[in-house]
Order: structure tokens, then C-alpha cells, then sequence
């Protein structure tokens, strides 16, 4: 069927062309003014040669210029493929080769990265393309790049016509994953799975036309790109856009802008508690909080519901965004719960054979349905382990109640076995992070010549702040089993994080590793 994501603002450049689609920086942006600037580089893009199925990555803080193209491309049928702004000059060339993406724009901040690369990448020499930032100190234009704003200045706002139709089955987007586990791999998804969650997002937060989004993620994850900007679009409503996430910033903006739909994840509450703003600004516009995760402990929930804050839980990857939420009336009566499957997402726990578990069961959480990705690019033995018979195997391990709500236990490859107990750090870690002293906790599994392996946890505590293991151990008591509690300890500033705030284990495990190899070596 032909349609693309990208009419979302031709449609809303005529029917709300004067409505503001996002504030940036506290500057006003019609849909207007949005989808002119759209048409602009798409023209440009095309007239560069990009046509349906080609890549296009960009490597950028929030900004305006990220969305245009992502627009741009979904009308062209091209391929959008955003880019972690963390990533270093190694993971940028695997990710813009493993995609084969011919053109690249980048923000000035990641000018050197380019540069390192740039002759290490299929992408064509007269495609990079170089956005300003409007932060201090960063390179202008280099000779080998063209200036976005150069380039669409002069060019036509009239609607693109792409070479060919775009049919809501082909792909819109490659998003990779945050990569906690092993080298990142692309999620495919398409125009038809994009539609979908959008329809499902606006059912679970009741989106009206009038509403105004705080989330202030990372535009590149799929929460930033899907889960926030897309539906709120398409809704006609308004959001508040910055480069990136301040603490200070955003329980600042609460009070400034009183918005009415606040999405923010654990890590990120936890930094705007820390700044003490929020006892002081008034929270009484704010309609629905989501967010959270499997980690969220239960004093950061009732520190922040003390503010009139209600966070209603959730729960999704970026291979299957915003696949269920928790319902609003529920949030006391199910706390610890990460919702109910949505409108258009089947999700059940399963065992190894892929048999459904009864209530109470651990299992593997497995879903289908249209909002799921297609497959990882270009990698189809990967996607034949993740995707069997249509179900997804999600990788992360759960269970629910006699009433369907499901709850989180851990990731599968996390589970250690100590003295043949099946071991999920993340019973423990929840208990370790309502610690008054704690900031951060990740529990590992190590080897143990007793044991089999035991675990070793990795703490982040609050400035100023000292802790010892029998300290952790005599915490524990009571919360958790005792053949959960970890046998060994180690202090961190900090602990290493994706962009939506999940804790690397990979690099914890490889630290630990080498920490080992040192020993015996």
C-alpha cells in the first residue's frame, strides 16, 4: 500500500500550519515552517542522487536538522539511520559501513570523528555534510564537506516526489541497538510497524492535539525517535527540544513550559531528583509520567509521586518499542508491575520450547505483531535466532500475575548459576539502589572454585559517600535471598552506560576478565 511517514508534515503543514511542532532551545517552530524546511533538503538530496532503499545516516545532538531529514528521507524512501552521539570513531565507521549508508551529516562537535573515518566508509566523497551546533569552539565547514544550511537555503519547499512509490512495508529506519551485549546490530523497521506504534503510544497516554511533551531522550534511540517524536507529530501536538539532556535543565523547563506529558527513564529521574529543583517547581500540569524501567526502585517512585509526579511504568527495545505499559489506575495497586501488552502487541512468557507459562512461571518474554522490527540488517542468521515463526524472542526474562500484568526479572544471558541456583542480579540490585549511599548497581557473575560462580557487584556511590561488602551484605538481609548477595565488591566513579541509561554489562564482564588475566598472568 503506498503511504510513508514522511506525509506526517505535509498533512500537518495544512492542517495545523501555525501550531508550534517543537520549542528548541526556547525557540518556537511551526509545522509549517518544520515541513518547508523538510521539502528543502529532500530536494537537495535527491538532486545528490539519494533514491529509495539508500542509507543516510546522521551523527547529531537534538536538533531540528535531524528531524528534517529523517522526514526527508521517509518521503524519498530512503533509510534513515541515526547514530549514538556516544559512540567513538571506530563504532561510527562499523556502523556506517555494516549499513552501507552513502551519505553522512554530522554536527560540527563530531567533525574530527568524520574526518578520521571518512576515507574508511562507503559514503561518497560529496556527501558528507556538516551541521553547526551553535556551541563554542568547534570547527567551521571543512573543505571536504558541504554546510547543510548552505545547501537548502535556496532550494524549493515544494512536496518531493520520490523515484519510485514508498509502500508502508519498506524500511524507514535502521536503529542499532544500545549494544550491552556483543557488536551492535541494526534494527530494521518499516514504514507499517512505525504506523503502528504510533497509534498504540497515543492510546497509552490518552495524546490529545493540545498536549505538550517533556522527554528530552536522545532523538537517535528509538524511545527519542518513536516512542516520542513520531506520535506526538502525527498527533498534532507540541514538544520541548534540546541538544541534550541537563538535569537542572529539565525540572527547570517543568516549571517554565508546564507540560502535560513528561517521558523520562530511571537514570535520568534519579539525576533530576539529585538537583533538589523539582521541591520547589509546581508539577500540577502534568497529565501522564511515563517511563522507568525493570530497575526502578521503589523509593524513587514515591519520591517522586510526593511531587506529583505518578510514574506509570514500562516496557520495550528497540527492536519492539513501547510493547506495554502500566495502566495509570494501576500504578499503586501493581507497583514493580511494567504494564499490560498494547493495542497492537501480543507479548507472553515462554519457556525454552517456546510453550506459554502459566502465572507465576519464569520465563522468556516473547512478542509478535505488527509493531515489531522486520529483521537486523543484513544479518540474517542473527534474525533467525531473535525472530522464529514471527515471535520475538526479546532476550530478557519475566513473569505475570493471575491478572496478566507482567513483571521484569533480568536479561537471560545476565542469570549466573551459584551452587546450581539460577541467579538473577536483578532482585539484588533493585534492593542495593534504594541504598541512601548508592547511585548506581550492576551485579555480575565470576567464577568461584566453591560456588561455580558468584556474584560481584559494581557500585556507583553518592559523592562523599563510603560503603564496605558487609555493609552491602547486611543491606540485603531480609530483601533477598542470601545466595543472592554479591561475595565481591567493586567501587566505580561511574558505571558505563548506554544512552538510555542501562549499564553495559558487556564492558563490566570484560573489565572483570582482564582483571583476572592480570592476576594469573
Amino acid at each position: 500500500m503506498e503511504w510513508d511517514i514522511g506525509r506526517i508534515t505535509s498533512k500537518r503543514a495544512i492542517l495545523t500550519p501555525d501550531k508550534t511542532v517543537f520549542i528548541y532551545e526556547d525557540s518556537p517552530v511551526t509545522y509549517k515552517e518544520l515541513n518547508d524546511n523538510v521539502n528543502r533538503i529532500a530536494h537537495c538530496l535527491k538532486e545528490k542522487g539519494l533514491k529509495n532503499g539508500d542509507r543516510i545516516a546522521v551523527l547529531s545532538l537534538n536538533c531540528p536538522e535531524f528531524l528534517e531529514v529523517y522526514f526527508a528521507a521517509a518521503k524519498l524512501g530512503a533509510i534513515f539511520v541515526p547514530m549514538n552521539f556516544r559512540l567513538v570513531a571506530p563504532e561510527v565507521e562499523y556502523q556506517l559501513n555494516q549499513s552501507g549508508s552513502s551519505f553522512f551529516l554530522f554536527h560540527d562537535v563530531f567533525t574530527g570523528i568524520a574526518d578520521s573515518i571518512r576515507s574508511k566508509v562507503k559514503v561518497g566523497k560529496d556527501n558528507f555534510i556538516y551541521i553547526k551546533s551553535g556551541k563554542s569552539e568547534v570547527p567551521g565547514c571543512p573543505s571536504w564537506a558541504t554546510d547543510y544550511h548552505d545547501l537548502v537555503k535556496d532550494s524549493s519547499t515544494d512536496e518531493p516526489t520520490p523515484e519510485k512509490t514508498v509502500d508502508l512495508d519498506d524500511i524507514l529506519a535502521i536503529i542499532y541497538t544500545s549494544g550491552t551485549t556483543g557488536a551492535p546490530k541494526g534494527a530494521s523497521v518499516s514504514h507499517l510497524q512505525t504506523y503502528f506504534k504510533n497509534v498504540q503510544i497515543m492510546n497509552y497516554m490518552d495524546m490529545r492535539s493540545d498536549d505538550l511533551f517533556l522527554a528530552q531522550l536522545p532523538l537517535f534511540h528509538s524511545g527519542g525517535l518513536f516512542v516520542v517524536t513520531t506520535p506526538v507529530l502525527w498527533r498534532g501536538a507540541s514538544m520541548l527540544l534540546r541538544q541534550d539532556f541537563d538535569p537542572a535543565q529539565f525540572a527547570e523547563d517543568i516549571g517554565k513550559h508546564s507540560p502535560t506529558i513528561i517521558i523520562a527513564l530511571t537514570t535520568m529521574w534519579r539525576f533530576v531528583l539529585e538537583t533538589g529543583r523539582l521541591d520547589s517547581i509546581d508539577t500540577s500540569s502534568v497529565r501522564v509520567v511515563f517511563g522507568g524501567g525493570e530497575r526502578t526502585p521503589v523509593t524513587l517512585l514515591d519520591e517522586l509521586a510526593a511531587r506529583g509526579l505518578r510514574l506509570q511504568q514500562g516496557f520495550g527495545q528497540t527492536e519492539n518499542s513501547a510493547m506495554m505499559m502500566l495502566p495509570k489506575e494501576d500504578i499503586a495497586r501493581k507497583q514493580g508491575s511494567i504494564g499490560i501488552p498494547g493495542f497492537s502487541t501480543e507479548v507472553w512468557i515462554a519457556d525454552d520450547d517456546w510453550n506459554k507459562l502459566p502465572p507465576g512461571k519464569i520465563g522468556r518474554i516473547v512478542c509478535k505483531g505488527p509493531t515489531r522490527m522486520t529483521g537486523y540488517w543484513d544479518m540474517p542468521d542473527r534474525t533467525s535466532e531473535a525472530i522464529v515463526n514471527g515471535v520475538l524472542d526479546t532476550g530478557d526474562l519475566g513473569y505475570i500475575d493471575e491478572e496478566g500484568y507482567f513483571y521484569m526479572v533480568d536479561r537471560a544471558k545476565d542469570m549466573y548459576r551459584s551452587g546450581g541456583e539460577n541467579v538473577y542480579p536483578a532482585d539484588a540490585e533493585k534492593a542495593l539502589l534504594e541504598n541512601p549511599k548508592v547511585m548506581n548497581v550492576s551485579i555480575i557473575g565470576v567464577p568461584d572454585d566453591r560456588w561455580g560462580e558468584t556474584g560481584k557487584a559494581f557500585i556507583a556511590l553518592k559523592e562523599g559517600e563510603t560503603i564496605t561488602l558487609e555493609e552491602v551484605h547486611d543491606f540485603l538481609k531480609g530483601k533477598v535471598a542470601k545466595y543472592k548477595f554479591p561475595m565481591h565488591l567493586e567501587l566505580m566513579k561511574e558505571l558505563p552506560l548506554t544512552a538510555t541509561g542501562k549499564v553495559k554489562k558487556v564492558e563490566l564482564k570484560e573489565k572483570e576478565q582482564k582483571r583476572r588475566e592480570a592476576e594469573e598472568g
